[in-house]
């Protein structure tokens, strides 16, 4: 019951976006919860709710390691297991935690589920891949993240589910029922209801070559890419649209490493004509590698560079890599040696006119604290990614959802360019202004809209709800404490 509970739940992420199921699997967990007669039967249900979850909201974690089936296929059954049952003991233990505070009532489900969420973003350099939250960007609940963030909004979801999940024991709780059904379930269907973005006068050419992961580094399909993405840079705007200020390759866009690829750059810098082209490209620096992003000028001459600093475990370097390597076992998506080296950290580039953009490469958009740690507030956010590992369904989908969730938490427009979809630039309540779809090649020169002002969320970050959250989960302990003193007594 537990685990089927929990794949419907993760219907409300995409590609199915369905948060009323995501509400449904949450109280249905909460009311089940109510019935355990021990803290480690609490344990277990949360533990098998989150595994059902998890497993299917990221099914989409076997493609990377079908790339190469002869060498890592076998991984495959063994990394969605793993995954799910391991990210699912957060969840358990949330469920333990809320049993110990309170044995008859679910409320303190409210603060103890958003709290492992909150860790789960931050221990072990983190993974809020599939939080809750992230099933409402399409939906009008999505908006708060601009004043409280995502880890804030689970409490919300968690409210909504506790409150419909339990008793109304009393007319003012069927009053709070009614209100949260008019009000809450209304948020999680109505649209966004914000006024249009405003445009600017500059534009960005998404560059979305389309290269399929397990031929993007065959030598004899490698000039098809990189020919397609020259032939996109260079070709002009249609009639009555301006030329692009800005060309945006996805990451790793060319196969070479910088300090080999000089010929390589001067091409795409006259492909790019007058605007600078800023590309995905492999960086090297004596013995280490880096996943960077550089901005070209005409000439090919790198004006700008940032590398990667939240890296990808298991995909782009290996925990206890020196050890692993003696069993030939390396990250996914590193080229060489044992991996990636992290880059210094986050960084702002100057696009002139445009102005300054924070670059986040791949799987640096997951995390909310990533754009939040910006040396100062930029114009617009830069995504370039290569979601071929991802597959060609839920994957890709959930990855741009969270780059939407990073535009609407800031009050910044992002312009994103992915390998094979989806490329959009997206405005900064987290609509899609214009895209490329999934799986195929093209380009599209998308306006950028103009920043708003600072949102809540973008000036204080997660310390706050962290800080309210622990003082309630202390005065839940003390309370409960005093409660079971009385008892004894």
């Amino acid at each position: 019951m537990a685990g089927t509970l929990g794949a419907l739940a993760a219907f409300g992420q995409a590609p199915y976006d369905q948060p009323l199921m995501l509400m449904a699997g949450l109280v249905g967990a909460v009311y089940f919860f109510q019935y355990s007669k021990t803290d480690r039967q609490a344990a277990v249900f949360g533990w098998a709710f989150g595994t059902g979850y998890f497993a299917h909201a990221l099914q989409w974690i076997v493609s990377p390691f079908m790339v190469d089936v002869a060498r890592h296929g076998w991984m495959a059954p063994f990394a969605l297991v793993l995954l799910a049952a391991g990210l699912a003991l957060f969840w358990g233990a949330a469920f333990w935690a809320a049993r110990r505070l309170d044995q008859n009532r679910a409320w303190p489900l409210i603060l103890c589920l958003p709290a492992v969420e909150l860790i789960r973003a931050y221990i072990f350099t983190g993974f809020p891949w599939a939080m809750p939250a992230q099933a409402l960007v399409n939906n009008l609940a999505g908006q708060g993240l601009a004043l409280a963030g995502p880890y804030a909004l689970n409490l919300g979801v968690m409210a909504v589910a506790v409150v419909l999940g339990t008793h109304a024991r009393n007319a003012v709780q069927r009053v709070v029922r009614f209100g949260v059904i008019l009000f809450g379930l209304g948020a999680l269907v109505l649209p966004p209801m914000m006024p249009d973005a405003v445009l600017g006068d500059h534009s960005i050419r998404l560059i979305q070559p389309n290269a399929p992961q397990r031929d993007k580094w065959d030598p004899d399909k490698i000039p098809v890419f990189f020919d397609r993405q020259l032939r996109f840079s260079a070709t002009p705007p249609a009639d009555g649209v301006k030329a692009p200020n800005l060309i945006l390759w996805p990451e790793t866009a060319i196969p070479w490493s910088l300090d080999y690829a000089g010929t390589a750059l001067v091409q795409i810098g006259a492909a790019g004509g007058q605007a600078p082209v800023a590309l995905g490209v492999q960086r090297r620096d004596d013995l280490r590698f880096y996943n960077s992003m550089v901005v070209l000028g005409q000439d090919g001459s790198v004006a700008q560079a940032y590398d990667k600093h939240h890296l990808v475990p298991f995909g782009e370097y290996m925990p206890f890599g020196d050890v692993l390597a003696n069993f030939g076992i390396y990250g996914l998506a590193a080229q060489a040696g044992n991996g990636y080296s992290s880059g210094p950290g986050a960084k702002l580039l100057d696009f002139g006119p445009l102005g300054k953009a924070l670059p986040l490469i791949c799987y640096e958009a997951v995390f909310a604290h990533d754009v939040n740690a910006a040396p100062e507030r930029p114009n617009f956010l830069i995504q370039i990614t290569n979601d071929a590992w991802f597959g060609k369904g839920a994957g890709p989908r959930q990855h741009l959802a969270q780059a939407r969730m990073r535009a609407i938490e800031q009050g910044l427009p992002l312009a994103r360019a992915a390998n094979t979809g989806i490329s959009a630039m997206i405005d900064p309540y987290g609509r899609i202004t214009a895209s490329l779809p999934l799986n195929e090649a093209g380009f599209v020169d998308a306006a950028l809209p103009q920043p708003l002002a600072a949102t809540l969320y973008s000036r204080t970050g997660d310390f706050p709800f962290a800080f309210v959250l622990l003082l309630g989960l202390a005065a839940a302990a003390f309370s409960t404490r005093k409660r079971q003193q009385a008892v004894s007594d």
